[in-house]
């Protein structure tokens, strides 16, 4: 019999298609922004990882890119990180839209479960966006195509049912030490985090077509004591999406600049000076050394 005041500790996996909002609730859960949020799908490309510290536990959260039938292999990539965390945690949080009835996306998302013994909750996201009356349905058709341990409908966007997710992971978590300091928050380091801000707000910034042709590079980062210098690079695959990053007399570019310094420094606690390059790399989602360089 496990002692109550035992320390517990363990992973837990959010998971889902694209665009269910994974990353806007791993940063609710967090109570603070360590993954990058766009209203665009496939914004997370790589695995990310948060850290819950609570008294005598610790939660480690791991965000996933969306679950999807890859086109490219960048897309491909993205998909076998989501897979193959399911194999490292002991709880899967599977995240599902409330504004939609089953479809594709989420059939193949529960076939990734199908082969493995890892437990999961259901989570209804984006309930503040529907009438109750849609729920019960909703959680009849998602009961019949999975064994799920619980199913908990929450708004990731205003908080609501995040406080009893915390609650419903710490009871299924293992007695087990504390794998991180109670100053860490996350694994990425600070390269990482500074080239995902910047095409977050490159995604904000521009139209449609961009979001899946985008990439950041970083090039340097230089910590001077409380300065931090970085110089990076944004890769596109074609003049005219070059052309769109920078916008008219280069106030796209600007603004992304601007808006990207200001929550580094908002994050890294220093003053960041940014410097930024666009650059055409026709073909970088296909090409397996590119993508390796940008940590993909």
């Amino acid at each position: 019999m496990s002692d109550a005041g035992a320390y517990r500790s363990g992973f837990v996996a959010l998971v889902g298609r694209p665009n269910v909002g994974k990353s806007t609730l791993l940063n609710r859960l967090l109570g603070e922004k360590i993954a990058i949020i766009s209203d665009k799908p496939q914004t997370t490309r790589t695995r990310i990882l948060g850290v819950k510290h609570l008294d005598n536990a610790q939660l480690i959260f791991l965000d996933t890119p969306g679950i999807h039938k890859p086109k490219y292999r960048l897309n491909a990539r993205m998909v076998q990180v989501a897979v193959d965390v399911l194999e490292e945690v002991d709880l899967v949080f599977v995240l599902v839209e409330a504004t939609s009835a089953p479809g594709p996306g989420d059939r193949f998302v529960l076939e990734q479960l199908k082969s493995r013994r890892v437990p999961a909750m259901l989570l209804i996201n984006k309930v503040d966006l529907v009438r109750k009356s849609r729920l019960l349905p909703l959680i009849d058709a998602y009961s019949r195509m999975h064994a799920f341990e619980e199913i908990v409908p929450i708004s990731a966007k205003i908080g609501d049912g995040v406080d009893r997710l915390v609650e419903l992971a710490l009871a299924r978590m293992p007695e087990g030490p504390a794998y991180f300091k109670d100053d860490v928050v996350t694994d990425q380091p600070m390269q990482v985090l500074a080239s995902e801000i910047i095409r977050e707000k490159i995604l904000q910034k521009t139209r449609d077509e961009l979001p899946f042709a985008v990439a950041v590079g970083i090039e340097s980062f230089k910590e001077e004591g409380r300065l931090a210098r970085i110089a990076a690079v944004v890769y596109v695959e074609k003049e005219s999406q070059k052309a769109i990053v920078i916008g008219k007399h280069g106030e796209i570019l600007k603004a992304v600049g601007t808006y990207a310094r200001i929550d580094m420094e908002h994050l890294f606690g220093m003053k960041v000076f940014l410097e930024l390059w666009v650059k055409v790399k026709e073909g970088w989602r296909e090409d397996e050394r590119m993508l390796s360089a940008l940590g993909y």
